[in-house]
């Protein structure tokens, strides 16, 4: 059977990166783990939610960068707030349009479901509302794009 899996480059750190996701995804698991003779992590897959990741500490000649990025699917804005914080902690940031940049490098993107109902609505005035809304956020305020889908002065 053919599969397509994310593999990750990452310098040395790929071990606190598997914990990190650990505790921002409960039921994250490592499906398996090559070690090196020293016993240093070398090559990982988890799994996230039903996605394999595989996971390398290839050293720094391969940096992450924001041209790849991993989307999570989210509900509430309670769920928005909660993995972007737990993802950014500790040496991540916060980047325009519910982007965020991990501790470890790695690009995600926290989309509430409301934001894809909201854009792919019929009326596009009403859509190019939630876009210049959206172009104007750093995390994603579900409140803040209703709002201007329904047109209200913020």
């Amino acid at each position: 059977m053919t599969t397509v899996t994310p593999f990750l480059w990452f310098n040395d750190n790929a071990g606190g990166a598997i914990e990190r996701y650990q505790k921002v995804f409960p039921g994250t698991e490592v499906v398996n783990e090559t070690r090196m003779p020293d016993g240093t992590l070398f090559v990982a897959t988890i799994r996230i939610h039903g996605q394999d990741i595989i996971m390398m500490n290839g050293g720094p000649s391969h940096q992450l960068t924001e041209a790849f990025s991993l989307s999570v699917g989210v509900e509430t804005q309670e769920e928005v707030d909660t993995i972007s914080d737990a993802l950014i902690d500790g040496g991540g940031y916060q980047d325009n349009c519910g982007w965020l940049k991990d501790a470890f490098g790695l690009s995600w993107q926290i989309v509430p479901a409301a934001l894809m109902k909201l854009m792919s609505g019929p009326d596009p005035v009403r859509v190019g509302r939630v876009n210049a809304a959206l172009m104007q956020m750093k995390r994603i305020d579900i409140a803040g794009l209703q709002a201007a889908y329904d047109g209200a002065e913020s």
